[in-house]
């Protein structure tokens, strides 16, 4: 389907736009502005499906002249391999969000099921000890400076390259300077808890 897209778009760049191509990209662009036609979903409900979904769990770290900081996150994903660049959704209320723009860099960690505890004090409640404390925390400083959790199953040293604000989020993009990669098991979350993948059947 991608191809296709792309394919069909190459063909029409070869000739210029006619007045009423022009006239139907303007109506198009006036009514992707134009006032929602139908009301928001209930923000309740939302919150319950979402809980349905299966989501890996990372800490997002950052460090620089802002401070270091770190935050546990679901909202990770791949943006695109050329060049590599992955985004991240942060809560603006967090101090994280402002430290990341100010930084301009943050690592993404990618937590297996040995890492929950991990999970836990950067989420804000540990079982033991203060909450987003990097005491104790085997880490290293990437590329960038921000800190790569020792035991994780991956880590992507970004600089930030754009940051969009989206409701009570900012969705961070992140161009990818430096991976790495161990074996393990990864830790999972969802309907509110952690877990692991199943065995296969």
């Amino acid at each position: 389907m991608a191809d296709t897209l792309i394919n069909a778009a190459q063909a029409g760049a070869s000739a210029p736009p006619t007045g009423e191509r022009v006239t139907a990209e303007v109506h198009a662009v006036t009514d992707a502005t134009a006032a929602p036609r139908h009301e928001t979903a209930d923000r309740g409900v939302f919150v319950s499906a979402m809980g349905t979904a299966v989501t890996g769990v990372n800490v997002i770290t950052t460090d620089g002249p802002a401070g270091r900081f770190g935050l546990t996150v679901s909202a990770m994903s791949s943006v695109s391999a050329d060049p590599p660049t992955v985004l991240v959704c942060i809560n603006r209320r967090s101090p994280v969000c402002a430290a990341v723009r100010a930084n301009r860099a943050f690592c993404v960690n990618v937590l297996s099921t040995r890492q929950r505890s991990l999970a836990e004090t950067f989420a804000g409640h540990p079982a033991r000890g203060k909450p987003f404390d990097f005491t104790g925390v085997a880490c290293a400083a990437g590329v960038t400076g921000a800190p790569a959790l020792s035991e994780a199953l991956s880590t992507f040293d970004c600089e930030l390259d754009e940051a969009l604000d989206a409701g009570s989020h900012t969705v961070f993009f992140g161009r990818v300077v430096a991976v790495h990669e161990r074996k393990g098991v990864p830790l999972l979350y969802t309907h509110r808890a952690y877990g692991r993948p199943c065995a296969g059947h």
